[in-house]
């Protein structure tokens, strides 16, 4: 037994070293959240496989040391291309403020938005606020990462909670979820990928969908 140890010895060091070379590589995400704004008289949700709510500051997450957002003023494109209200480019301006002038309003039912991030990336976070000023529930949202623009190969979903296959996406497992000024995280797993599309089905107080900002974290892939 004791030469077993010893023949293993050398293998356990490299492990752990190697483990605690990445723990030493890892950082806490931080990102500048909007203050929070809960105005009107809350709207009865009545949805089903609901996340229970986050009660005071999310846990952190942690990110790969110079992992930055790189969503943060690139192209953006939608399968609404004239928005009812704000124009695509404030889902990436850094803007996260919940009062109006802040939001982007898609049309009603099925729409997406899509954001070149100009290089191929390794995407370990994303960060969505579709409207924080109202406790609602935005329907079937998905997201996906793909270094195809028309979504058509090679691509991988890291959420889904479209659990009826509205969007013909597939079915979804992930859960529904309030809307919070914190913004909603995906760990993304660091897939990698060159464009992200985001998806949604209308939400619990009317048929609209609605985006104030996207962040994409992550590193140019080598």
């Amino acid at each position: 037994m004791m030469k077993m140890l010893s023949r293993n010895t050398p293998v356990l060091a490299v492990l752990l070293v190697a483990a605690a070379s990445f723990a030493q590589n890892q950082v806490v995400l931080k990102t500048k959240l909007p203050p929070p704004l809960f105005v009107g008289t809350p709207v009865p949700l009545n949805v089903t496989n609901l996340e229970p709510p986050t009660k005071g500051k999310r846990p952190d997450f942690m990110v790969p040391e110079g992992t930055l957002n790189l969503a943060r003023n690139k192209k953006v494109t939608a399968s609404d291309d004239n928005p009812d209200v704000g124009t695509l480019d404030m889902i990436v301006d850094g803007d996260k403020d919940g009062n109006e002038g802040s939001w982007v309003e898609l049309g009603p039912g099925k729409q997406w938005v899509q954001i070149d991030l100009a290089k191929r990336a390794n995407v370990y976070a994303i960060l969505i606020w579709h409207f924080h000023s109202q406790a609602r529930v935005y329907r079937d949202v998905a997201v996906q990462v793909s270094d195809d623009p028309t979504f058509r190969s090679g691509v991988t979903t890291i959420f889904n909670n479209d659990f009826h296959n509205e969007l013909g996406l597939g079915a979804g497992k992930d859960l529904n979820y309030i809307e919070t000024y914190q913004g909603k995280l995906i760990d993304a797993k660091g897939v990698k990928g060159r464009y992200v599309r985001l998806y949604s089905n209308g939400n619990t107080s009317n048929k609209l969908n609605h985006y104030i900002e996207v962040e994409v974290w992550g590193k140019p892939a080598v």
